[in-house]
C-alpha cells in the first residue's frame, strides 16, 4: 500500500497500478490454518497472482478489497 496516498499498489512485480482484489492465501508448510496473507491485485494482474497460489495449492479466496 502506498502509505502517503493510502492506496492498494498491484503485489505483481514491476506493477504500479492501484489494486481492487485481495488475493488471500497461505502455505500450509509455514502458516497455521487461520492465518492469512493477502496480495493485491488490478485486474489486470488478478487472474494470474491467482493462478501461481493456486497452482502450490496456496490460494484460499479472491475477494474484492475493502479499503
Amino acid at each position: 500500500m502506498n502509505e502517503s496516498e493510502g492506496v492498494a499498489i498491484c503485489s505483481a512485480k514491476g506493477c504500479r497500478a492501484p489494486a481492487v482484489w485481495a488475493v488471500v492465501w497461505n502455505n500450509p508448510k509455514l502458516h497455521t490454518a487461520d492465518r492469512e496473507k493477502i496480495w493485491t491485485a488490478c485486474d489486470e494482474h488478478r487472474q494470474s497472482l491467482a493462478d501461481y497460489l493456486s497452482a502450490r495449492s496456496f490460494l484460499k479466496r479472491v475477494e474484492p478489497l475493502t479499503r
